[in-house]
């Protein structure tokens, strides 16, 4: 795979991450792996974003999902090497469409960070979003007939236009030709229970086998915050809300 040049090394003097977070994840990424604990998943979390990385090879990697992933690695001890990142280079990273992956050269790679993750590092100054109001429960999502709903769209800070454009693409290719969005709050007048949904017009009428619409839906989720909750219904259950893509 040819080496594909995303990001223009001399364009930023000023790239330079945390020295002291640089140093924190240089020391988490040599303990084993069954050695890594909630502790260590924390510290990791808590500084990888501002610590300096360095490409490795090739630059980009495709999942056994098929997603695209800017491939990074932590630095060496008085390597010379161009310094990367994350958080500076978010804009470009989302645009792109990418996630990204830390160290797979080694039988396990240290991290993988979902485009969704890097999306929820823009939005919300995290990878991962514990404390939220979108809705918890897995179940099949149906609307109660006598049940009061506010629908609307999500707005910039729930899903930018470039996420938005990511996920159009994605069902494009999927054969999903006027894939449709909307934002459904449920017991809105209740703090303590209101819920959000993001719920999109694809059900499994697109899909050969109930099977490949779960699949489509699960793999719908790798572009978006892992606390969001996803749905689907047909365009006709709801008289307003839905909008294009």
């Amino acid at each position: 795979m040819s080496n594909l040049h995303f990001f223009d090394a001399h364009s930023d003097s000023g790239n330079f991450g945390d020295l002291e977070k640089t140093i924190v994840i240089n020391n988490l990424v040599t303990i084993p792996l069954e050695e890594r604990d909630n502790k260590w998943i924390e510290s990791f979390i808590e500084n990888i974003a501002e610590a300096n990385l360095a490409l490795a090879e090739p630059e980009i990697i495709m999942s056994t999902e098929g997603f695209p992933y800017f491939n990074l690695r932590t630095v060496e001890k008085d390597e010379n090497f161009q310094a990367y990142v994350i958080k500076n280079q978010l804009s470009q990273l989302l645009q792109k469409g990418f996630g990204v992956a830390i160290n797979t050269s080694r039988d396990n790679p240290d991290w993988m960070f979902s485009y969704g993750d890097l999306l929820n590092l823009k939005i919300n100054n995290e990878f991962y979003t514990d404390e939220h109001i979108f809705s918890r429960n897995n179940t099949d999502f149906v609307i109660g007939k006598d049940e009061e709903i506010l629908v609307g769209q999500p707005s910039e800070e729930i899903l930018p236009q470039y996420a938005r454009q990511q996920i159009r693409e994605f069902l494009f290719y999927y054969g999903i030709r006027n894939p449709m969005i909307m934002l459904i709050a449920r017991n809105y007048n209740d703090e303590e229970k209101v819920t959000k949904d993001l719920v999109f017009n694809i059900t499994p009428k697109n899909f050969a086998s109930e099977k490949e619409y779960k699949l489509h839906m699960t793999t719908l989720s790798w572009f978006l915050p892992k606390h969001y909750s996803i749905v689907g219904l047909e365009t006709e259950s709801v008289s307003t809300g839905f909008q294009p893509l």
